[in-house]
């Protein structure tokens, strides 16, 4: 049996539908990553201690909002907020923001809440949160001039005398360092959020400070780096004020150098981050030369499958079936043994009796009268046939594998002729 299994289309398809596959395979596995909603105090969270109302107001104002799971996120542009766990690790914010103050405007809010997940309340929706205690963050390695302390607060101050409340103040974060320039204060002068004065230049912030005049230097490749030590100005819980809805608006726009750029919160120091897409990682050095040695031997085998011309040959059985399989492995057991010229003279008998049975000539004459009876006949048909007598006797005295096949052939070929 011969022939291709499947049709030309099939096989394209079947191919395309596996190349379809193995990439949905990949790209599932570069973005396949935890639920935003955990409770966690990031931009995913909307529990007490998160901030997803600050990234739904600013969606709402028609700020451009993006939730960064990078591992690298210095290189995106705009503002870049980061809600960095109190576990994170002080080396890896410092670099984020060393490298991302000569791209954008940076943002660190620092954390005070321990905060868990509510459960068993029926009330409660998904990713709600119940307050536990408080701290303030280590991050050795990151801003070690900069210290904050927990205190009690009635409430936060701006400089252009607006005032609002907090909403824990029993337990205020604020911070103290000698480049610090105060942006919002608590009662006792405590700075609650202040950005670092050094050799650039941010008028927006300025103005929102209140100073007197111009600060800093004129360096124009540096954005500014804004420290929100007290959380509840920009929390989930803190924004449930009115006026600290406001001002935390206004915080950001003026961190943003009032540029109104993209906002960007990163997921990655809160434990979100994602990993590395493997489909874009194939083609990156050093994996790309081994790409492109695999899609060059995909496209030959493909090239070469659909070149092909003629049908497929289907391999033949191992083992014949029935009648087949006994004159095969007879057949086989007679050439093994080397006594392949005893069936010769058998098989000129064989043949005499069909060619009398089919001329319906007497059975059980000697061999000599059936002989001279199939040449008459033979002649009579045809003029000029050989005689049979003649070709049964060469088959018969045939001793090597050649002989005997051409003295079989033409025996063969005689009654083929006759029966014709």
């Amino acid at each position: 049996m011969s022939g291709q299994p499947f049709a030309r289309g099939t096989l394209v398809a079947m191919l395309f539908g596996g190349l379809v596959a193995f990439v949905a395979l990949l790209w599932s596995l570069g973005h396949a990553a935890p639920d935003a909603n955990n409770g966690g105090g990031h931009a995913g969270g909307r529990g007490l201690n998160g901030f997803a109302a600050l990234a739904a107001m600013l969606e709402a104002d028609g700020y451009e909002v993006g939730r960064s799971r990078a591992h690298d996120p210095a290189a995106l542009p705009g503002l870049l907020i980061l809600t960095p766990s109190a576990e994170a690790k002080g080396a890896d914010i410092a670099d984020i923001v060393v490298r991302h103050r000569h791209v954008g405007p940076t943002l660190v809010v620092t954390p005070k809440w321990f905060a868990t997940s509510i459960s068993g309340d029926p009330r409660a929706r998904r990713g709600w949160t119940a307050i536990v205690g408080t701290a303030p963050p280590q991050w050795p390695g990151f801003a070690d001039d900069v210290a904050v302390r927990l205190g009690p607060a009635t409430g936060w101050y701006a400089a252009d005398s607006r005032m609002g409340r907090l909403p824990a103040p029993k337990a205020v974060l604020s911070g103290s360092g000698k480049a610090l320039v105060e942006l919002v204060r608590a009662s006792d002068g405590r700075i609650l959020a202040g950005f670092v004065n050094d050799s650039g230049s941010y008028p927006a912030l300025e103005k929102f400070a209140g100073t007197a005049g111009p600060i800093g230097g004129n360096d124009p490749d540096l954005y500014p780096l804004v420290f929100v030590f007290e959380p509840d100005l920009l929390d989930n819980w803190g924004l449930a004020d009115k006026a600290t809805g406001l001002l935390a608006r206004d915080l950001i726009v003026a961190a943003a150098d009032g540029q109104g750029g993209p906002v960007t919160f990163d997921l990655s120091l809160a434990g979100l981050g994602a990993n590395r897409n493997l489909l874009t990682l194939a083609f990156e050095p050093p994996f790309l030369a081994a790409t492109l040695c695999l899609i060059l031997a995909a496209a030959a085998a493909i090239w070469r499958a659909l070149a092909g011309f003629g049908p497929r040959l289907a391999p033949g059985r191992a083992l014949a079936h029935g009648k087949g399989a006994l004159v095969a492995n007879a057949a086989a057991l007679v050439r093994r043994s080397g006594r392949l010229h005893l069936i010769a003279p058998p098989y000129a008998a064989a043949a005499r009796e069909r060619i009398a049975t089919a001329l319906g000539l007497p059975r059980g004459r000697a061999a000599s009268d059936t002989d001279s009876a199939i040449d008459r006949i033979a002649q009579a048909r045809r003029s000029g046939a050989p005689a049979f007598a003649m070709l049964a006797a060469r088959l018969s005295a045939a001793r090597r594998p050649d002989e005997i096949v051409r003295a079989a052939r033409d025996l063969n070929t005689f009654e083929k002729d006759l029966m014709r």
